[in-house]
C-alpha cells in the first residue's frame, strides 16, 4: 500500500471511530446522566457536535484528496463520496433545523420533537456504512 491509501485509510477509520463515539455512545448517554436537563444536554450536544463536524469536514477533505491523487477503485470512490454526501446533506440540510430547534429550548421555549434527529440519525448510519466500505476496500486495494 503506497502513501495515500494508507492515509485514506486512517482519515475513514479515524471518521468512523469518531461518529460511534460521539453520534452513537457520547450523544444518547449524557441525556442519561444524573442532572442533565434537556437545555444542558442540548448546549453541551451543540459544541461536540459542531466541535465533531469540523473535524469530519477536514477528514472529509483528506479523504477526498487521496481519491483524487491516489489509484483506487470505483468501489473506494463511490464509498467515499456516499460519506461526504452524506456529511454534506447533515450540514447543509438537517444541522440547521436541529440549530432552530436547540435556539428555541436554548431560549426557554417549548419546542416540539424533530423529525429532523431521524434524518440526521438515517444519514448517520449511511455514513458509518460508507466509511466502514471505504476503509476495507482501501486496505483491500
Amino acid at each position: 500500500m503506497t502513501a495515500a491509501p494508507a492515509v485514506g485509510t486512517a482519515m475513514a477509520f479515524l471518521w468512523l471511530g469518531m461518529v460511534l463515539a460521539i453520534s452513537f455512545v457520547e450523544a444518547p448517554l449524557k441525556f442519561r446522566a444524573p442532572d442533565v436537563t434537556v437545555r444542558i444536554g442540548l448546549g453541551i450536544g451543540r459544541l461536540v457536535f459542531r466541535a465533531l463536524n469540523a473535524i469530519e469536514s477536514v477528514l472529509a477533505i483528506v479523504l477526498i484528496i487521496v481519491v483524487v491523487v491516489a489509484d483506487v477503485p470505483a468501489r473506494v470512490v463511490i464509498a467515499a463520496l456516499v460519506a461526504v454526501g452524506a456529511l454534506a446533506a447533515q450540514l447543509v440540510a438537517v444541522r440547521p433545523i436541529l440549530t432552530r430547534r436547540s435556539d428555541r429550548i436554548l431560549a426557554g421555549e417549548d419546542a416540539p420533537r424533530s423529525r429532523a434527529h431521524f434524518a440526521y440519525i438515517a444519514l448517520e448510519v449511511v455514513k458509518v456504512l460508507a466509511l466502514l466500505a471505504t476503509g476495507v476496500a482501501l486496505l483491500a486495494a
